[in-house]
């Protein structure tokens, strides 16, 4: 099962120096194309090597948000089995913010709680009890 709709959430606690924010769904490819910029790259030239972290940065309408790093799993390899990406920004409060304002602009929509896990549970890539296991947590 593949869903349309891509989400993003925090996956790191506020707070911290370091914020990942995590993104999946059929849009994630895309939204790395429009706001990540990797550094001496020109943003037609950028495809991300799965698995591979990228150095560059988040930009808003040409702005720059942030210096960051950015990984792409393309589907079926990555934790939901769909395409996915997580966005490591400095954990400042505003650049957290504004980040997941950006990926929002883009058509994603905040993921529910547990949503990820349901996803990868619906695509097969953990059984029941592993889903449970995450939920405990």
């Amino acid at each position: 099962m593949y869903f349309d709709d891509t989400i993003f959430a925090p996956a790191t606690p506020a707070g911290g120096a370091i914020a990942i924010i995590r993104l999946s769904g059929a849009g994630t490819l895309g939204l790395l194309r429009k706001f990540f910029i990797p550094q001496n790259a020109g943003v037609e030239s950028f495809t991300p090597a799965p698995r591979h972290v990228t150095y560059g940065g988040l930009y808003e309408n040409g702005e720059l948000i942030d210096a960051c790093n950015a990984v792409y799993f393309k589907a079926p390899h990555s934790y939901t089995g769909e395409d996915a990406a997580e966005v490591y920004v400095h954990g400042s409060p505003e650049v957290v913010r504004r980040a997941l304002a950006l990926f929002a602009s883009g058509g994603a929509r905040a993921a529910e709680p547990g949503e990820f896990t349901k996803r990868a549970f619906l695509n097969g890539k953990t059984d029941l009890s592993g889903a449970e296991a995450v939920m405990d947590m």
